[in-house]
């Protein structure tokens, strides 16, 4: 592995997503446009038959047609009831989390937290956000609740944090070490380490009945495939363009499309997530980075970080319908959806600050001072009786 200390400063030069996981000297890329899939040794790509049962212990599907449905505005879990509505703000540069009262658009207060946090991860069971520190080695508990941190937990490069659907594992997304790290949800135990290899392991969506989840590696161009269940890589795919950069991953409400955000791409990839089929390019905006649904479940906010700007996608047509752009542009990176549905909130990655986005109109509502390279934002509490983790994917 490559000296963290070396990695960090090309990190800070770079457009990518993620910092701390930037090599400094480019991986060989697997063959690029060939529309072929590479599968991995031993194991075929598997789709999992539509109506098939869900991966055991996973809450029911509420409904098979819209896997976001728990999330309309304001349905919040009795576990989550309570807690002041806040958005946490990871700061890469700063080693810090900024805490902000949506209701001021005010910094209310800052958290330090440990080296270089990427993002703030819901708990699969709502009751805990962790600060994934990447390069602290580290995550750092906090109480939705108070406000307060926890004891540290040593995690090693914790880029990025996922969850389960049976609420078992969290996955780790270790980036610079190669490897899906399945841990204890609770205590953060190794369970199994799966090495990977792509270069980049960074964001992650499960599919319908959760037996399968999809993940995109940054620094190779290419997508993965993983079983859920046996935790185990089935199908490994490059994408069809040689310096593509996939981000942010998401699926469809009815689960039969994939969308891939890809900044050097400009746009989203688009393919079945069943079939793993070869992804197709709609383009989007420059730098598409981060993706978000709607609260009714019919629209997706795609951030274009390199051009200050947000795509909207409709679902049931699959064409772009709107775009916004920020006034006084930005860089809009990840964040989240407000519990009520009516405001985008975006991380402005290279500006030092947090953008409140008007989801009906598009206007820019507020631009909020936070601390240097905010990243991973998370908007808290949201819609949903459980987290699979990232900014907030609730179902």
């Amino acid at each position: 592995m490559l000296n963290r200390t070396l990695l960090t400063a090309v990190a800070l030069l770079t457009a990518a997503c993620g910092a701390a996981t930037t090599q400094a000297n480019p991986p060989p890329r697997s063959p690029a446009g060939t529309g072929k899939t590479a599968e991995s040794a031993g194991a075929a790509v598997r789709p999992h038959q539509a109506g098939s049962q869900g991966l055991p212990g996973m809450p029911p599907v509420l409904d098979p047609k819209d896997v976001y449905a728990a999330d309309r505005p304001n349905a919040l879990s009795p576990v989550v009831r309570d807690f002041p509505s806040r958005v946490y703000v990871p700061n890469t540069e700063s080693d810090t989390v900024s805490v902000i009262d949506p209701k001021t658009y005010k910094v209310i207060e800052t958290i330090p937290v440990g080296r270089q946090p990427q993002h703030v991860v819901p708990s699969w069971d709502l009751k805990t956000l962790w600060v994934n520190n990447d390069v602290g080695n580290s995550l750092t508990p906090i109480n939705p609740a108070t406000g307060k941190t926890g004891r540290t937990v040593d995690v090693h490069d914790p880029y990025n944090l996922y969850f389960t659907p049976d609420g078992k594992y969290a996955v780790v997304m270790a980036s610079l070490d190669r490897q899906l790290v399945f841990r204890d949800a609770h205590t953060m135990a190794v369970k199994k380490a799966v090495p990977v290899s792509c270069y980049g392991v960074n964001h992650a969506d499960f599919s319908l009945d959760g037996r399968y989840f999809i993940v995109s590696c940054e620094f190779s161009g290419e997508l993965l495939k993983v079983d859920t269940a046996k935790m185990e890589v089935i199908g490994q795919r490059s994408l069809p363009l040689e310096d593509a950069m996939p981000q942010d991953v998401k699926m469809s409400p009815d689960g039969t499309t994939w969308y891939v955000a890809d900044m050097n791409a400009d746009g989203v990839w688009v393919m079945n997530g069943d079939t793993f089929s070869e992804p197709v390019l709609m383009p989007t905006g420059k730098g598409a980075h981060g993706l978000y649904v709607s609260r009714d479940s019919k629209s997706m906010y795609i951030s274009n970080r390199g051009e200050g700007s947000v795509s909207v996608l409709d679902f049931a047509t699959g064409k772009l319908t709107r775009k916004w752009r920020l006034d006084g542009g930005g860089s809009p990176d990840m964040g989240g959806v407000s519990a009520d549905g009516k405001v985008l909130w975006l991380s402005g990655r290279y500006d030092a600050e947090v953008y409140a986005i008007d989801t009906g109109t598009g206007r820019t509502l507020a631009r909020i001072p936070v601390g240097a390279g905010p990243h991973g934002l998370c908007v808290y509490p949201q819609p949903g009786r459980y987290s699979l983790g990232h900014t907030g994917i609730f179902r």
